[in-house]
């Protein structure tokens, strides 16, 4: 916990209350993404907590949604509640939230436009209800709000040359991690009543949704599978050019984080498809691996003109917002 007080102190801030909530986001970071977690230990000290905060809140917001031990009615008041709350703040420019009081200091510190925010709610809400998509079209709209825009929210962090030519790779890159999850975690979105394969592929491939419930791997589903994997890859590609368009230091971040990522793909192939009773998971050592040689090319990415600039850039961002350090 001492380094991350000392990544704060980096990143200015200072208010006590403040960074007890990007603490907290930091805690939901490390618990539940962790290789992104991992990836982003890659970026300048000073912006890592930004990255904490914007997890932080699309973490304890699906968390409400994925709550099942209540009513979906309960679930839904309890979301809609929060939610409320939360775009309210961002308007105003402060939260007394746990949470809400990192993310929109940091929406307010990187100027990220509160409609990414709002995009990002109107899928989580369609989670209490939506169980299955019948096209890729209609996955594909709900994965520009769980997905696309989280891409977008994390691009002023990254520091494009041109932000407006690295939009659609980080978009691209967003829906690339989201399909991966999907196709990851078939097994546990079935258990919370939610198949985000799209009804149109499971036809193609003749399965149903009692096949995939019912649990056993068959040639159908391993095919299935298998072409949602190409689909994922083609994802990856799309996104590859975005990455020299970002500022050198924050490169190995995002490589290293796509690289992670794609293992999950080899390792569910290398499963023989299995996703419905196991979670593919990139082994240690490839992580290590991956990691070590990022961390060097990172640290190096680091260095005096590039760190001093980076500093000059995050401190003229946070002046206009200071007001907002305080939660007040």
């Amino acid at each position: 916990m001492s380094r991350s007080r000392a990544v704060l102190d980096a990143a200015g801030i200072v208010d006590p209350r403040l960074r007890e909530s990007y603490l907290r986001c930091r805690d939901l970071h490390a618990r539940y993404g962790r290789t992104y977690y991992l990836a982003t230990l890659l970026l300048p000290p000073a912006r890592r907590p930004h990255v904490w905060a914007l997890y932080g809140f699309a973490r304890y917001a699906d968390e409400i949604v994925d709550d099942v031990t209540g009513p979906v009615a309960d679930r839904a008041a309890r979301f809609e509640a929060w939610s409320a709350a939360r775009l309210a703040e961002f308007e105003q420019g402060s939260s007394e939230d746990e949470i809400g009081r990192a993310a929109v200091h940091t929406a307010r510190t990187w100027d990220i436009p509160t409609e990414h925010t709002e995009a990002f709610l109107a899928s989580m809400r369609a989670d209490l209800t939506v169980g299955d998509y019948a096209t890729f079209a209609d996955l594909l709209a709900y994965m520009h709000g769980s997905a696309a825009v989280i891409g977008l929210q994390m691009l002023p962090l990254l520091r494009p040359a041109d932000a407006a030519a690295a939009a659609a790779p980080a978009r691209a890159l967003g829906v690339a991690f989201q399909l991966t999850n999907f196709i990851r975690d078939v097994g546990e979105d079935l258990a919370r009543g939610r198949v985000y394969l799209p009804a149109e592929d499971l036809e193609a491939f003749g399965v149903t949704r009692a096949d995939l419930q019912h649990g056993g791997m068959t040639d159908p589903i391993r095919n299935l599978m298998a072409f949602q994997v190409d689909r994922a890859r083609a994802w990856y590609a799309a996104a590859a050019p975005g990455v020299p368009m970002l500022h050198p230091d924050s490169r190995p971040c995002i490589s290293a984080a796509t690289r992670l990522y794609r293992g999950i793909l080899d390792e569910i192939e290398r499963n023989g498809y299995q996703v419905l009773d196991r979670r593919a998971r990139v082994p240690l050592t490839t992580r290590v691996r991956v990691g070590a040689g990022a961390y060097a090319r990172a640290r190096r990415s680091w260095r005096a003109p590039s760190q001093v600039h980076q500093q000059s850039v995050h401190s003229d961002r946070a002046k206009p917002n200071s007001r907002s350090s305080t939660g007040a």
